[in-house]
């Protein structure tokens, strides 16, 4: 069984974003950029079950210009077969994402596709739903826990009341949530191997989908400074504090 992984370049999570003067966007200009952090969860979890047995090979997936080949290839060192790279300049949507994945699925046929939930910079949480509805396939999000057996998968899912457990048949779309597991690092022998290890490109156009966006990001802000905090001398102040300033009781 083939495992789809796609991926995407991000800001790296450890680094202190800066908002554009001009409020357009986020300054990405000599800021480290690495692989979404739940993009490697999923494919961790895609290497895992290549380790058992159960998947015979995984296949990273990304969309975007040369400059994401880097983090691909960090994706190929952690062991994935091989990779392939939507060529395109434009900031896609979610839902042209999806369609260009769908294209993809369609051209690889893969038995299981999974995806991080959402990537750290536009945390929409929706490439991997909308896949799903593109390819009438079923899906699991959120996944904490992930089991293939034969035709079928049990994934364990984190909702608001605790953890529910679920069936789904193959082929499946499952998105990974935090605890899903944890990602290993990349050895010196296989950045090497990441190398020569084969990375295709596709031209958008190939795909029949449309880029252009459909949405236009108006202002980006960073979010306001917290107020100092203070001391307070008893009990009676603190109460007084909380329920005629802050309003909180």
């Amino acid at each position: 069984m083939k495992v789809l992984v796609p991926v995407k370049r991000v800001v790296d999570a450890y680094v202190s974003i800066r908002v554009k003067s001009d409020g357009s966007g986020v300054d990405t200009d000599n800021v480290k950029m690495s692989l979404n952090p739940f993009c490697e969860i999923a494919l961790e979890e895609a290497m895992r079950l290549k380790e058992a047995g159960t998947a015979s090979e995984v296949i990273l997936v990304s969309v975007g210009s040369p400059e994401i080949e880097t983090v691909m290839r960090s994706g190929l060192a952690m062991g994935a077969d091989r990779a392939i790279r939507v060529d395109t300049t434009n900031d896609l949507e979610p839902l042209a994402i999806a369609k260009i994945l769908k294209y993809v699925v369609e051209q690889e046929e893969p038995g299981l596709v999974i995806t991080g939930k959402q990537s750290i910079d536009g945390d929409n949480n929706q490439t991997g739903q909308m896949l799903s509805a593109l390819l009438g396939w079923p899906q699991a999000t959120f996944a904490s826990e992930l089991k293939v057996d034969g035709d079928n998968t049990q994934v364990t899912r984190e909702i608001d009341g605790g953890l529910e457990t679920i069936a789904v048949a193959l082929p499946a779309v499952i998105t990974t949530d935090l605890r899903l597991n944890e990602p290993r690092y990349p050895t010196l022998p296989n950045i090497m191997k990441a190398k020569k290890k084969p990375l295709d490109v596709i031209a958008v156009g190939d795909t029949g989908v449309d880029p252009t966006r459909r949405t236009t990001i108006t202002n980006v802000s960073p979010p306001p400074e917290r107020a100092a905090g203070i001391m307070v001398g008893s009990v009676a102040e603190l109460i007084d504090k909380l329920k005629n300033e802050a309003k909180v009781i």
